[in-house]
């Protein structure tokens, strides 16, 4: 189950991201030192770009409590909204992405009364891309280097069925 990111988190997330560093690097690049070091800055200002709107993230949690994922909509904007995602290396080849990216979409409509989603993925990143097409998106074009970490890449949309906003 998807949970809204709230300032509880930080030091969930940063154990999240910290334990899968060199994991998420070779896929997009490493985010450096600053990142870490200033991670309650990063978490706050997280909090306050969903506070206004424009952005809105959710965390995978095991049962036991481990951040297992990120699942991330931003710029919001007429309808549609990018995602971006990342699971820990521990579940990444279980199916654990593409239910989450499902789930996501049902709540980006449900919730957010979005119309669709976009989002890129590196060419080299196959399973990022299966998952993008296992959760229903397709192809649209080219996304280049600023869009995947410096790498070549595909956007991908999905549009969504729409729903009345849910009450959160």
């Amino acid at each position: 189950m998807l949970t809204r990111l709230h300032a509880d988190h930080a030091p969930a997330v940063l154990a999240f991201e910290l334990a899968n560093r060199a994991y998420f690097a070779a896929a997009v690049g490493d985010r450096g030192d600053e990142f870490f070091e200033r991670y309650a800055d990063r978490h706050r200002a997280l909090l306050a770009e969903q506070e206004a709107g424009v952005c809105v993230f959710y965390l995978l949690t095991a049962e036991d409590g481990p951040v297992l994922g990120r699942f991330n909509l931003y710029d919001l904007q007429d309808g549609v909204a990018a995602l971006g995602y990342r699971v820990a290396q521990h579940v990444a080849g279980r199916g654990v992405a593409t239910a989450a990216v499902q789930e996501l979409c049902r709540l980006a409509a449900a919730r957010h009364g979005l119309r669709a989603l976009r989002a890129a993925a590196a060419d080299e990143n196959a399973a990022s891309r299966k998952v993008l097409v296992k959760a229903g998106f397709v192809p649209t074009g080219p996304a280049g280097p600023t869009d995947v970490g410096g790498k070549p890449g595909t956007w991908y949309r999905r549009d969504l069925t729409p729903h009345p906003p849910e009450r959160v």
